[in-house]
């Protein structure tokens, strides 16, 4: 009986090893949260160029995103070892180009350590508790999903309030003549 559960158990071993290989590791090894840009007025996606996105209180250069890309979709890492991380968001346009118009987004959340597989690693796998944010240009702010792991999905919706692009002018035409005013009876 225990030689057929060596054997057994050898089978599945061998099984499991030759059933692991890099292609069931997906190409992000990391649990990066993903932020999706969108227009309040219209729900629609949107891409935006004039943002400075970085962390507040973060070590060295924490500018993470530079005005003049531009950007509908970006991954703002949380730290680890902290149960909350922030971010500024500055805009570089004419107008609101000024750090009191920056606004400010904070994520709380519990980190897990999480072991996917010998050829993945480990990583870390965050539930998002709570979110706060300013309101500046920022309406609001959407957790589509508070578990945040290494899949590549937009967990998070910001929502910004834009003006609209202005109609173009009328092409001017022909004048059109006076007409005579009409005697009065």
């Amino acid at each position: 009986m225990g030689k057929i559960l060596t054997i057994a158990a050898i089978g599945l071993l061998t099984l499991i090893i030759s059933g692991c290989n890099t292609s069931g590791c997906t190409d992000n090894q990391n649990s990066l949260p993903l932020a999706g840009f969108y227009d309040y007025a219209t729900g629609q996606a949107i891409s935006l160029s004039i943002l400075d996105i970085g962390g507040v209180d973060a070590p060295d250069d924490s500018l993470l995103y530079t005005a003049g890309t531009a950007y509908s979709e970006v991954y703002l890492p949380f730290r680890s070892a902290q149960n909350s991380t922030s971010y500024f968001i500055h805009y570089a346009q004419a107008g609101i180009d000024s750090d009191e118009m920056n606004d400010t987004l904070t994520f709380d959340y519990t980190s897990q350590p999480y072991f996917a597989s010998e050829e993945c690693g480990a990583m870390y796998h965050y539930s998002i508790t709570r979110m706060t944010h300013t309101t500046h240009i920022v309406d609001s702010v959407a957790i589509t999903d508070s578990l945040i792991t290494n899949k590549n999905l937009q967990r998070i919706k910001i929502f910004f309030r834009t003006m609209p692009e202005p109609d173009p002018e009328p092409e001017p035409g022909p004048e059109e003549p006076e007409q005579p005013e009409e005697p009065e009876a």
